[in-house]
């Protein structure tokens, strides 16, 4: 069977790359067989059709029966063991000893997990299986230090591709890396000396669909042996369990779209490998090789690609941050001066326009305009009055979130095309949603010539039928396309900024509007400054912080025979407290955030959400016998549901935490003043001293030691604070040291 055949014996909808089910097939790669089965009865439901091919018996004699047909007795319950893990991935490969035509042979096993069934992928063993850790360590020693050694994107790129070549000797290796819209373009490669290079051109984002693209996001590694394979099919089609057709998007063995095939051979490439690079769990570009004929890599080898994917992934993210350190302090400094000229004038925008550096600098913007309370003022070029009023008025009715960019205005609004010299990028900025007030920033068309691997835009065949069907195109030769209408790309950083300035200028308003409420908005603006600060050192943290930890038990797995009792217990006390501080930096995030989501708010049954908290609650009130108090039904009022839940709990747990009395008891209640209402959390625990009753709110201040009352990151109260503020209202505490304590926090009435 040939790929023609297997594109009319499997029927797939190719109309549209994006509509293809490349993760259902129905047929996998032959270099090894495939099988479902559920536990525990091992009872084998589907398999592929060439069995007898790789074990040596019929698939109708495996079909139905259990896997100790195939497998030996040690051999199931290494299976079993295996299964027994929360990630299966951390235990493949399995290594299987088969007897196939009175000999034995050597499979790596590959596990998965299919919803309530399991897959096992056998690939019979091509080398020696001793000694496994000497052959992988060797390959990735030098490949580390020189990941480790590279200062930028560029050199780390640079670096993982000659490493990739080295270990695999693929024809070619290139670093490709996506754009905001998925366009790729080849940043690095390392070929042999006969074949055409492909750096620095651009390929466009059909080449690789969604589909695909979570794809490599799932699976770390990629790798098509032969693409003149004839596919092996997976019978029956459908799990007789719940007719389902078998879901392969983790497996190895999974054939490859007709698609792609046609793709590849097209390129002349006959054996690929991909690897990808993953930054902030979202995919940033491939590691991908190339072969002008059938290339096998046995699982070992892939591992250790896998492996080195999987750290390039780990230095981008400190490469490309420290690359843009120096603008990103550039940026806060513009961004501090702004905050400071709008504070010191009367009308905050005079701020913004009159000073240097202004609204421009902050991201680097050749025009700005500034829409509020109806006036229009401007700075620098930009297009005339009634041109940005009528791109307004399309702003006000298609912009739902706080800020929008883009590069390409006219493709999303055509009549940006006349003043495309002027404003070919925009980014706005919301500063009043009710109010429909706005900050814009425009860039001007920068004619680029881009450099694609052949043209972009896939032909269209009309087969025999007269169906319509997408073609990859079959040169990739230079081809170069001239772009209009584009601006330069608006950073991430700059994003950043704009967005910050976003909530500077909020708390200004709210400074100019009630004078009386002077230092209630400094410290809401200080706050807004606090969280962005946290949240953008939160991130830059946990990278390096994950790699510390990682390395120490990379330490302990590897050279925890070298190491004495006292070395051991030093680097286990390391991963410790490195995870002790991610779980406070896990709570600094969950602090920043906070002020960045928009409150839910709706009508919301008190008592249900109470009866909820206590449920959450129940095996702690059972195991201590609390009595829970609650004297009169609790009301219902208009508020954010998960937020006000995690109020009451927080409140709750801690008065469950903090009691030592034999006969405890936790009241929860409510006083209705005006239009506010007062609930209260009350206790009869070891209460507070008056010194404390302000200092608890803060974040991560505890009273007692770590070890003492349970533990904790004592941030439970400042998120609490933080919730009831973000709905208007107040908390405190009333406490006798020794007795007990009262949290009270108050919720307007509201819209019921």
């Amino acid at each position: 069977m040939n790929i023609n055949n297997t594109s009319n014996d499997v029927k797939i909808d190719l109309t549209s790359c994006e509509k293809e089910a490349i993760h259902t097939p129905g047929l996998i790669q032959p270099h090894g067989v495939i099988l479902s089965f559920k536990k525990p009865e091992l009872t084998i439901l589907q398999i592929s059709d060439n069995t007898f091919n790789i074990l040596g018996i019929q698939p109708d004699k495996l079909l139905n029966q259990n896997l100790n047909q195939l497998l030996e007795p040690e051999q199931i319950n290494l299976l079993l063991d295996s299964l027994e893990q929360e990630n299966l991935e951390f235990g493949n490969p399995l290594e299987f000893n088969i007897r196939v035509n009175q000999k034995n042979v050597y499979f790596d096993g590959i596990v998965h997990r299919y919803q309530e069934n399991f897959i096992l992928e056998l690939e019979p063993t091509l080398s020696e299986k001793s000694n496994k850790f000497f052959k992988f360590y060797p390959l990735i020693k030098l490949a580390i230090s020189k990941l480790r050694g590279a200062a930028t994107v560029t050199q780390l790129s640079r670096v993982i591709a000659q490493e990739i070549k080295r270990i695999t000797d693929f024809d070619r290796v290139m670093v490709y890396k996506f754009d905001d819209n998925w366009n790729g373009v080849v940043i690095t490669e390392e070929k042999s000396e006969n074949l055409t290079s492909y750096l620095g051109l651009h390929y466009p984002a059909s080449d690789i669909p969604p589909q695909a693209r979570q794809l490599y996001i799932q699976n770390w590694l990629r790798l098509i042996p032969d693409i003149n394979y004839q596919p092996a099919v997976i019978i029956p089609t459908n799990n007789p369990l719940n007719q389902q057709p078998l879901d392969l998007s983790n497996a190895v063995l999974r054939s490859v779209s007709p698609l792609h095939i046609e793709y590849l051979q097209n390129m002349g490439v006959i054996a690929s490998m991909s690897i990808s690079i993953i930054k902030n769990k979202k995919l940033w570009g491939l590691i991908a090789c190339h072969h002008q004929s059938p290339k096998y890599l046995p699982y070992e080898i892939r591992h250790v690609c896998e492996f080195l994917g999987q750290m390039t992934s780990l230095e981008l993210g400190a490469k490309e941050d420290s690359e843009d350190t120096g603008y990103k302090l550039q940026l806060k400094s513009i961004q501090s001066k702004l905050v400071e000229y709008m504070s010191a004038e009367k009308k905050f925008i005079q701020g913004l326009i009159n000073h240097q550096p202004n609204l421009l600098n902050l991201v680097d913007a050749e025009g700005a305009a500034v829409y509020f309370d109806g006036e229009y003022i401007t700075v620098g070029k930009t297009p005339e009055i009634q041109e940005i009023h009528n791109l307004v008025t399309w702003i006000t009715k298609n912009l739902h979130d706080e800020i929008f960019y883009t590069d390409g205005l006219s493709q999303v609004y055509p009549a940006a095309e006349k003043f495309g010299n002027i404003a070919s990028g925009l980014m706005v900025i919301s500063i009043d949603k009710s109010q429909k007030n706005y900050v814009l920033w425009f860039r001007p068309e920068v004619l680029q010539t881009v450099n694609w691997g052949g043209n972009p835009n896939k032909a269209v065949e009309v087969t025999v039928n007269g169906d319509l069907r997408l073609s990859p195109r079959k040169s990739f030769d230079l081809w170069k396309e001239t772009v209009q209408l584009k601006s330069l790309p608006w950073q991430s950083c700059e994003v950043n900024a704009a967005l910050e300035l976003r909530n500077a200028i909020i708390s200004v308003i709210l400074r100019k509007v009630d004078e009386l409420a002077q230092i209630n908005i400094e410290l809401e603006r200080s706050n807004s400054e606090l969280d962005a600060f946290a949240y953008i050192a939160s991130h830059d943290l946990k990278e390096p912080l994950r790699g510390i930890h990682n390395y120490s038990n990379f330490l302990i797995e590897d050279y925890g025979n070298t190491l004495d009792e006292e070395g051991k217990t030093k680097l286990k006390t390391l991963v410790r407290l490195t995870q002790r501080m991610e779980d406070l930096i896990d709570s600094l995030l969950h602090f920043s955030r906070l002020g960045r989501v928009d409150l839910s708010m709706q009508k919301t049954n008190l008592n249900h959400l109470l009866s909820q908290t206590l449920d959450l609650l129940s095996a702690r009130i059972e195991e201590i016998g609390i009595e829970i108090r609650i004297p009169q039904p609790l009301p219902t009022v208009y508020c954010d549901r998960i937020q006000i839940g995690e109020v009451f709990n927080n409140l709750i747990a801690n008065a469950i935490k903090y009691n030592n009395k034999d006969d405890q008891w936790i009241e929860i209640g409510y006083l209705h003043r005006h239009e506010t209402f007062i609930f209260y959390v009350k206790d009869n625990g070891i209460g507070i001293k008056d010194k404390h009753f302000e200092s608890i709110f803060r974040i991560f201040k505890r009273l007692h030691s770590p070890n003492k009352f349970g533990g904790g990151m004592g941030a439970g109260l400042t998120i609490t604070k933080k919730i009831i503020e973000r709905h208007g209202g107040k908390i405190w505490v009333e406490s006798t040291y020794g007795e007990g304590s009262t949290f009270y926090f108050t919720l307007q009435v509201g819209e019921i």
